[in-house]
């Protein structure tokens, strides 16, 4: 099989993914091997391969908004059969029995697993997924699916995490893939949406898309708001959210990884504001999410790269060029 492999996160120079052959994957008991047709690649990826975020193990692929054929069952798999179209997303496995799961929060679980992190991902032709894990998919084109599985999937649940309610106030801090989603889904609940990011293309695309108001990265909304999610892994937009908010209103961060936040007034944080991190996304929210983005027709403007591009596709994306859309690996 052919796979673009992490071997040395580097800080420097051209993403450092390096181009393997390897031995074809099996099928394990309770698996499915999938055969990839679309791969989108996420910020998280770069911060993984950049060193930001610390490797789990090594070498390893990475990738985590996969769509796939079914090439292969596992002995005990009963509902996947070869042939069928199967999704692999960011959460690869949980333990099934810890408090968190049995409370429906396995995103939390203690022995959670991770796709392109902790097991390898899709930037190859062929990987597994536990089957209990692999997601059902609505109908369409894989390079428009694939990007709904990280991006969108984690900007529903920090909508989820805010508590904005259909006809609210919200507040999205930086506009890139994930937000370009997530102001999809707060459209169809008839949310007002006001856009704080740095570029003033993104200004500009946030109020084609549908926002009341768009402003500078840290500039102030000019109405306070119910809730706020943040997509900027900058923690002085964190701040800045805070201050727009209403009494009682939380801020979430949608960033796994996030520099460091600046001390700010108690007086920003009293009347019962809060911020909140989202850690992950669980099963139940990539069905609710896939079922949401069905319904309503939610696009993802997909940009292609063959696999042997993985470089450039995260190159593309560190430097900013791939805007509001989503690099998508074609093997």
């Amino acid at each position: 099989m052919r796979a673009m492999v992490l071997e040395h996160p580097t800080a420097d120079g051209p993403p450092p993914l390096v181009p393997r052959d390897r031995n074809d994957v099996r099928a394990g008991s309770g698996e499915l091997v999938l055969e990839v047709m679309a791969c989108a690649a996420c910020r998280t990826d770069l911060q993984l391969v950049r060193g930001d975020l610390a490797a789990h193990r090594l070498p390893v692929i990475p990738g985590h908004q996969v769509v796939g054929q079914v090439a292969e069952v596992g002995a005990g798999v009963k509902d996947w059969t070869v042939g069928d179209r199967a999704g692999a997303f960011w959460l690869a496995s949980s333990c099934e029995s810890c408090a968190a799961c049995r409370a429906g929060r396995e995103n939390l679980c203690p022995d959670a697993r991770f796709t392109g992190w902790d097991v390898d991902g899709g930037y190859a032709n062929r990987m597994t997924a536990r089957a209990n894990f692999a997601l059902r998919l609505p109908v369409g084109r894989p390079d428009d699916l694939a990007p709904l599985l990280c991006g969108g999937v984690i900007g529903y649940r920090a909508l989820k995490r805010s508590g904005i309610q259909p006809g609210g106030r919200l507040g999205l801090y930086g506009f890139g893939a994930s937000a370009s989603l997530a102001i999809q889904v707060a459209r169809s609940w008839g949310c007002e949406i006001y856009v704080a990011t740095r570029a003033e293309r993104d200004r500009e695309r946030a109020i084609e898309m549908g926002a009341t108001w768009a402003g500078a990265a840290t500039e102030q909304p000019p109405v306070r708001l119910d809730a706020a999610v943040t997509f900027a892994p900058v923690g002085s937009v964190v701040v800045a959210a805070l201050k727009a908010l209403e009494r009682g209103a939380t801020v979430a961060i949608n960033a796994i990884h996030l520099d460091q936040i600046p001390a700010f007034d108690y007086d920003d944080l009293w009347w019962e504001r809060s911020i909140t991190s989202v850690a992950n996304v669980t099963r139940q929210d990539a069905r609710e999410f896939l079922a949401l983005a069905e319904k309503v027709g939610i696009e993802t403007n997909p940009i292609p790269y063959p696999l042997a591009e993985a470089r450039q596709a995260l190159g593309d994306l560190e430097a900013g060029a791939i805007g509001a859309g989503a690099a998508v690996l074609q093997t």
